[in-house]
């Protein structure tokens, strides 16, 4: 008998037409999804609702734990409708974007849009992106109700698409009246993360949190970075990653802002900077965008995946993939299998980061010197922690390991938001219906029962001397499987 092969890298996938049957659920939940994301772009409260009990049943019914994140809409800032639903634009062409134009009067020569401080927001010899930056149009002329433009790269323009700037600066206030009602009814929802978009503030995410607490909710904030001002600024970037669980590199607007070629070093930047500062990271966007369509993905996705995983990414997330393609669970399946390829990696599995810092509390230095001792001691075959706050697994999940991190806890609440932690599987187990001088034992018999431990492997464990106390964590312990 040889103990279970973990994946490390949580999976998230989206929600939607070709995912949200509960026959389909099982069968993700089976090929490796940690984390299912409820797009609040489609749909209603009572839809995500029914499709989140859904997903609570079957991961009842595996055995394990499956997160949940509801992803609020945000400012995107689209184009209004043609009278024909579409357009075929050309190089040289002139296009009018045009507040005065409203639903379904759009044509060749121009449409509205829904942001009225564009002809504020805008100077001549700007270049707009529309539909993710497959259409390129340059400023020429700013009115007071209009923008006039000439193509740049043309083609089908649809309607209700997208429009950026390149280099950024349409803002919007990242939580609309929508997004606030999405809020007030997320109650019969009941996520475990909440995803913000397009923040550009640690207030956003202040404000999300008082939002939610009005109801009583306390999910994880996941702030997605989509904007090049906050990337272009480290202050107002720390800020909002410290203010956040975690942050998701939001590759499609941010990407459509900065230009492709300076997204591939701010991603990296943006992982390492988040591990550094305890936080998770999800990488999102086009992962295997090919797999729409496609039972299999093409090398570069397979790449693709596996760098995120080798520059430490907490998760890696599926949209269209799941939501709407042909081969989900094929698709779970694939990047499974490219985070596990990636993750047999050397580099994966040790850690110079954090030698030389001091530790700012007990729980910290325990949770660091555990990685250490695990990475140098060959007979660990993984951490077992026991928590009640979860704080202890994530800032051990921060540093690289090839070990499984075992979060053991009686809280749902705790467990749930552990399913985005890189590294760490969430147990429940109940320390205190054990007399204080078993609970080791105990904690060892359970593991091996769920086959992550052998008789002879050695088990790093950490605790607290008073249990059920959060924050507490002070004692770590190497002990023998017998």
């Amino acid at each position: 008998m040889t103990p279970k092969v973990n994946r490390r890298t949580k999976i998230v996938a989206t929600i939607g037409p070709a995912s949200q049957s509960e026959d389909m659920i099982a069968k993700l939940i089976a090929a490796g999804v940690d984390v299912f994301r409820l797009n609040f772009s489609h749909g209603t409260a009572e839809q995500h609702a029914r499709v989140a009990a859904r997903i609570r049943k079957q991961a009842a019914i595996a055995g394990v734990y499956v997160g949940i994140l509801a992803d609020l809409q945000g400012p995107k800032i689209r184009i209004s409708s043609f009278r024909d639903d579409a357009v075929q634009l050309s190089p040289g062409d002139r296009f009018r974007l045009d507040l005065t134009l409203g639903e379904g009067e759009g044509d060749i020569h121009g449409v509205g849009l829904d942001y009225d401080d564009l002809c504020s927001s805008v100077y001549r010899g700007d270049t707009l992106l529309l539909d993710d930056g497959r259409i390129r149009l340059r400023v020429d002329t700013v009115s007071d109700s209009a923008v006039d433009c000439s193509v740049l790269i043309g083609g089908k323009l649809s309607s209700r698409k997208g429009i950026n700037r390149l280099g950024g600066g349409l803002a919007a206030p990242a939580l609309t009246s929508k997004d606030m009602a999405d809020i007030d009814d997320l109650s019969i929802v009941q996520p475990d993360f909440v995803a913000v978009s397009f923040v550009s503030s640690a207030e956003d995410i202040h404000q999300t949190k008082r939002l939610l607490e009005n109801h009583g909710l306390h999910p994880g904030i996941i702030a997605k970075i989509e904007r090049a001002e906050v990337v272009a600024d480290e202050e107002i970037l720390n800020g909002i990653i410290t203010a956040s669980m975690g942050v998701m590199v939001a590759r499609g607007d941010l990407g459509v802002e900065v230009g492709d070629a300076q997204l591939i070093g701010i991603q990296k930047s943006l992982i390492a900077r988040a591990r550094a500062m305890d936080r998770v990271v999800i990488t999102a966007t086009q992962m295997m965008e090919s797999m729409i369509d496609n039972a299999m993905p093409t090398r570069a996705e397979v790449f693709d995946v596996a760098n995120a995983v080798l520059d430490g990414t907490d998760a890696v997330m599926l949209s269209a993939e799941t939501a709407v393609g042909s081969y989900p669970v094929e698709v779970v399946a694939a990047m499974s299998d490219a985070a596990l390829g990636a993750e047999r990696q050397a580099v994966t599995r040790t850690s110079r980061y954090r030698l030389d810092r001091q530790f700012a509390d007990a729980q910290e230095a325990i949770a660091m010197s555990a990685i250490y001792a695990a990475n140098h001691y060959s007979n660990v075959r993984g951490i077992a922690c026991l928590t009640e706050s979860g704080s202890t697994p994530l800032l051990m999940s921060r540093l690289s390991s090839g070990l499984p991190i075992y979060g053991l806890s009686s809280g749902a609440q705790t467990l749930q938001k552990l399913c985005l932690c890189r590294g760490v599987i969430p147990l429940f187990f109940d320390a205190s219906a054990f007399d204080a001088e078993e609970v080791e034992s105990r904690a060892i018999e359970f593991l091996m029962d769920g086959g992550y431990l052998l008789k002879g492997d050695s088990i790093l464990l950490t605790k607290g001397t008073v249990m059920g106390r959060a924050g507490s964590t002070n004692i770590m312990k190497i002990l023998p499987v017998t």
